[in-house]
């Protein structure tokens, strides 16, 4: 019956309880975008659009359900949209040389420092370059069940799929990253075994 009260609400009303679900969930949400995004900045803007969106259609929200799933599925749809959006964009590469004189500009390094990494989610180098180079829809299935340790069935919901596709995309995702492994930090993988 609560989903019912919560329609009749509006958001205006439901303010503190939404202030109070964010304030709750903002590491663990933080964590969530960086690991998609693999970018401080572009973790900020992603949580940043999360949050706004979720706030727009918090009356939606049915409070007998878990907010971190709910936020999950709009920071995920988000980031899905944005991953769409840059790669229709066509880029140019600034490392190239250009112009007659050859030239090519040095940019400094705008990878995570050992203290960023550490701070989210204690994820080593590699295996987040190797999340980096996946589709989003793998990303995403990869973060939520290995790093947030979310069931089959909690990731089909926030991800709009069947249980069938998370398994595939998880076990797809999985032989990427292990790939990518073997093939850029074979001492990792052979060190493991």
């Amino acid at each position: 019956m609560s989903w019912v009260k919560s329609l009749t609400r509006s958001n205006e009303d439901r303010r503190p309880l939404f202030e109070r679900k964010m304030t709750e969930s903002y590491q663990q949400a933080y964590n969530m975008a960086y690991r998609l995004t693999s970018n401080r900045s572009e973790a900020e803007d992603l949580l940043q659009e999360t949050y706004i969106r979720a706030y727009r259609f918090f009356h939606r929200y049915n409070e007998d359900l878990p907010f971190a799933s709910w936020l999950y599925r709009i920071m995920t749809n988000i980031h899905i949209d944005n991953v769409r959006r840059t790669s229709r964009l066509k880029t140019v590469s600034i490392d190239q040389p250009v112009g007659p004189s050859g030239s090519a500009w040095d940019l400094e390094d705008q990878s995570a420092s050992c203290d960023e990494r550490a701070l989210n989610g204690q994820l080593d180098e590699p295996f987040q370059l190797g999340l980096k180079a996946m589709t989003p829809e793998f990303r995403t299935a990869i973060v939520l069940a290995d790093v947030e340790g979310m069931s089959y069935e909690e990731i089909a919901e926030i991800m709009h799929t069947s249980v069938g596709t998370v398994r595939s995309r998880i076990h797809r995702g999985r032989k990427q990253l292990r790939e990518h492994l073997e093939r850029s930090y074979p001492e990792i993988v052979e060190v493991n075994r």
